[in-house]
């Protein structure tokens, strides 16, 4: 018996960041909610979403699963009642279901009619759902100092030099292969966590809650404050705070990021800043793709950017601010809030064979190209742009 993470109907309501990928590979904290998942249970965990994204995922195994709705926040509570629940039962709330344990052939299962699948349904236990893009770095402290229990329990951390300044230390935890030297760690309010084989340079500071992926780098000099995560593969520079990249990501030279959700393989080249306040100090209104309309996301909000997406040279990124996918942003003055999928600066659409071109010039820098799987689901977004 394995695990699926289903995506719920309401999935579209996080995009641009789920458009080239499913919720369960969103990242929070230290993992996403596929690897958060294979940690906590030690058991095999399956995606299930969207048709066009299948592709990118193992198929899901014949067999009884224990279906978790991806976006829900994973408590000890939740793993207790889902671990208890017999065949056919289900835990559901006012949104739908939340998990059920069931053998019926994953083909037929339907996000629209989740709990016709269970024969018992038993009340649900309170839960968190991530809804909306600004929710991730809204409750990244939380993720991170969840994940850090679930990573780092029973482990010891590997040496680190003491060159280093560490403020807190028992709440410091690094992986091996981490090279770091003359660096500030300040985990008071909250944890760091430092991936394999990253590399921080001389002269960081860092306030926790951090995160730090595998293989990551940050340059000298950068300022980190929580609560801050960037994923495997990225390189970070200049001031960033409450941020979460999801992975090989760059944000690697002066300026500022703030109050945001950053996809995969995303560029912002040198001075590139942006703005996370109103100068009114007023309410952020963030468009949502999902919903056609704004939401309020509060007093900071900066920029949520989709996967393949870059912007030039001392770019000025608007408050609250969305940015599709694949875009190519350059433009005078201060840019507009919505950029939509496969922009070529502020006019025109991306060229395909040249987005791919491009991606994969990318890529290359990382040792990756793009397989066929990741350009269908691409060439589907493109044609709806």
């Amino acid at each position: 018996m394995g695990i699926v993470l289903f995506d719920n109907k309401n999935r579209r309501l996080l995009n641009p960041l789920v458009k080239t990928k499913a919720v369960a590979s969103l990242r929070m904290g230290i993992a996403t909610a596929k690897e958060r998942w294979e940690q906590v249970t030690g058991t095999k965990v399956f995606v299930h979403t969207e048709n066009y994204l299948m592709p990118l995922y193992e198929p899901i195994e014949p067999g009884r699963h224990i279906w978790i709705d991806s976006s829900v926040l994973l408590t000890q509570e939740l793993f207790r009642a889902v671990i208890e629940l017999k065949k056919g039962e289900a835990l559901a709330d006012k949104e739908g279901l939340i998990a059920g344990n069931s053998d019926e052939p994953w083909e037929t299962f339907d996000v629209k009619r989740t709990l016709a699948w269970f024969t018992g349904t038993i009340k649900a236990i309170k839960t968190i759902r991530i809804q909306l893009p600004h929710q991730i770095f809204l409750w990244n402290e939380w993720f991170i100092k969840s994940d850090y229990s679930y990573f780092t329990n029973d482990r010891d951390s590997q040496y680190i030099s003491s060159t280093n300044t560490l403020i807190n230390p028992s709440n410091i935890f690094t992986e091996a292969g981490v090279t770091m030297e003359h660096c500030t760690l300040n985990a008071s309010a909250g944890p760091i966590y430092i991936g394999k084989n990253a590399t921080l340079m001389e002269g960081c500071f860092i306030r926790g809650p951090f995160v730090l992926g595998n293989n990551s780098l940050l340059k000298m000099g950068t300022k980190i404050y929580g609560a801050t995560t960037f994923g495997p593969n990225c390189v970070g520079g200049g001031e960033i705070k409450n941020v979460v990249l999801q992975g090989n990501s760059n944000k690697a030279h002066d300026g500022y990021l703030g109050d945001s959700v950053i996809g995969e393989w995303c560029n912002f080249g040198a001075g590139s800043s942006n703005s996370n306040v109103k100068n009114t100090g007023g309410k952020v209104h963030l468009w949502n793709e999902g919903m056609n309309d704004f939401v309020d996301a509060g007093q900071k909000c900066g920029v949520i950017m989709g996967d393949y997406s870059r912007a030039a040279i001392n770019s000025s990124i608007n408050t609250g601010s969305a940015i599709g996918v694949c875009c190519n942003v350059f433009g005078e003055g201060l840019l507009p809030k919505v950029i939509k999928d496969f922009s070529w600066g502020l006019k025109e659409k991306y060229i395909f064979d040249k987005a791919l071109s491009d991606i994969n010039n990318w890529k290359k820098m990382k040792h990756q190209t793009l397989n066929i799987e990741q350009i269908q689901v691409l060439q589907q977004i493109f044609e709806k742009a």
